[in-house]
């Protein structure tokens, strides 16, 4: 078959497969360069065209794809966040802008009971024998006490034995007040030594040694006791308040270590003695804080 320039010869389409080159002649030509060039060249235009629109969707593909992640990835778009977006404050709920107040809370620190027997200035309430141990008779630790005579003087050495009174007017004693409780065949003079200072009432403590007695106070139905027997003393202080405990058997018998009824009678009368004290700076305590 000859390729020649008859009307039978297909026409060449460089987009369509299997389609023939042209040619300036028959078999045994050579072939047209030029038109082979001009072919190439179209087709290579046409390919730079389609990379450049690929290109260009991609891209659109790319961004429209990151916009979604930011969105995805925020919950909301940039634009929400901007003040623009925010509802005015018209339309607030109201008093959300506002914090709420309250009240102060703080209480005032409780009154100390016992800076009001600590000092004369302070420890101004009556003072006697009978309201520091009212009453006929006291209960401690199931134990009943019968109260006996009382005395109350300004000379603090009168009331005192051994070498218990140089230690009160040593130190400034201005009172002591003794009281009596029986039960049964024991008797227990409690003494509470009165001073102007805490600085004082401790001193005077301190220097009271094994030879420092309150006189015993009998009378008033109590029969004498530790008159020249051995009997069981205590000694303390709290406050502006030196206190003192002295225990015996009414019938002159001697104490010993194994009475403990004695020791037990001495130590409830020692730790009401302090009670009542106490009680005595509270409720000065609570007058004060009640004004």
């Amino acid at each position: 078959m000859s390729y020649g320039q008859g009307g039978s010869q297909s026409q060449w389409d460089p987009w369509k497969p299997n389609s023939q080159q042209p040619w300036s002649g028959g078999g045994g030509q050579t072939p047209d360069w030029a038109a082979l060039a001009e072919a190439s060249e179209t087709r290579n235009k046409r390919r730079r065209l389609l990379f450049i629109g690929g290109g260009v969707l991609a891209t659109v593909g790319i961004g429209a794809a990151v916009a979604m992640a930011v969105v995805s990835a925020n919950g909301k778009s940039e634009a929400s966040d901007q003040p623009s977006q925010l509802p005015s404050t018209a339309i607030l709920p109201s008093g959300s802008a506002t914090a709420p107040s309250f009240a102060p809370t703080t209480a005032p620190p409780p009154l100390d009971p016992k800076e009001f027997i600590s000092s004369a200035k302070k420890d101004t309430a009556p003072l006697s024998p009978a309201a520091l141990f009212p009453g006929a008779q006291l209960t401690m630790n199931g134990n009943v006490y019968k109260k006996g005579p009382t005395a109350d003087t300004k000379s603090c050495a009168s009331a005192a034995q051994g070498t218990l009174g140089k230690a009160l007017t040593g130190n400034g004693c201005t009172r002591l007040m003794r009281v009596t409780y029986t039960q049964g065949g024991i008797a227990v003079t409690v003494g509470v030594a009165v001073f102007d200072t805490e600085a004082q009432a401790t001193k005077a403590k301190s220097q009271a040694d094994k030879k420092s007695i309150v006189a015993p106070l009998s009378g008033s139905g109590v029969k004498s006791f530790c008159d020249g027997a051995v009997c069981r003393s205590t000694t303390n202080s709290y406050g502006r308040y030196a206190y003192f405990t002295l225990a015996g058997f009414t019938s002159g018998k001697n104490v010993t270590t194994k009475d403990t009824k004695v020791f037990r009678t001495g130590d409830d009368l020692a730790a009401f003695a302090f009670q009542q004290i106490r009680a005595r700076g509270e409720a000065q305590a609570s007058a004060a804080a009640g004004q």
